[in-house]
């Protein structure tokens, strides 16, 4: 059986650790552990910690990390007994509250450069192993409204609707949109489907009367403007 933490010296317990030297002097199972609160009968918080982190190792060895963003109870249970919904949400919620920390705030000017668009997404989207769609909603000044995900795909593919997209930039009252999604590859290289969607989108929006900005690709520290590349026609 493994030593629980309360019965560890003082020094190596993870809290009091943090306290006194910082996060940066802790591995990310002790900080995964602070996160986790409670061991189980006959394993430690700290072996809990660590066996989840290598449960997300073998599913994403390159980033094992970014796959505790999208931890499922379904995912764990029959892997690391003693993570239930409690455990997961207080892991997910506590990533998430970080990624949206780091997020760059998108100023009113800033809708305009691509670079701050991506700056501000790619903290939540460039970790993950699934496809997913965002829409930023814009109103008549270019003031943001708000980011929406509008889907969620596979490892390869995500499927968008044009009416998925612009349900909630009707219901806004959205002037203009961006599009958004990412590549889990990591490969910012925009599809034949990325432009065939981006034209039915910018169709579907002059028709409805909601300008279509630009539609970025999101990978591992890169991202493609469809607009900066001219890869469509924006007149």
């Amino acid at each position: 059986m493994s030593v629980p933490v309360k019965l560890l010296p003082v020094e190596e317990r993870p809290r009091e650790k943090l306290l006194r030297e910082g996060p940066e002097a802790l591995t990310n199972a002790e900080l995964l552990a602070i996160l986790l609160r409670t061991g189980v009968r006959g394993h430690s918080v700290i072996d809990l910690a660590q066996q989840l982190l290598q449960h997300c190792a073998r599913q994403h060895p390159k980033n094992p990390l970014g796959r505790l963003l999208r931890l499922r109870e379904g995912d764990v249970r029959s892997v690391v007994p003693g993570i239930g919904d409690a455990k997961l949400c207080q892991v997910v919620a506590a990533l998430h509250l970080g990624l949206r920390a780091q997020a760059e705030p998108l100023e009113v000017y800033d809708v305009s450069n691509p670079k701050a668009v991506f700056e501000h997404l790619a903290p939540r989207m460039s970790l993950l192993d699934q496809e997913q769609f965002m829409v930023i909603l814009l109103n008549a000044k270019n003031h943001v409204i708000s980011v929406e995900e509008v889907t969620e795909g596979t490892q390869t593919s995500t499927l968008v609707h044009p009416r998925e997209i612009f349900k909630q930039a009707i219901r806004r009252n959205a002037h203009a949109i961006i599009l958004a999604h990412n590549h889990p590859s990591g490969d910012p290289t925009p599809s034949r489907e990325d432009r065939e969607i981006t034209l039915r989108l910018k169709e579907a929006g002059r028709t409805l009367g909601i300008e279509v900005l630009d539609h970025l690709v999101i990978g591992d520290r890169r991202f493609v403007s469809f607009r900066e590349r001219g890869l469509v026609d924006w007149s």
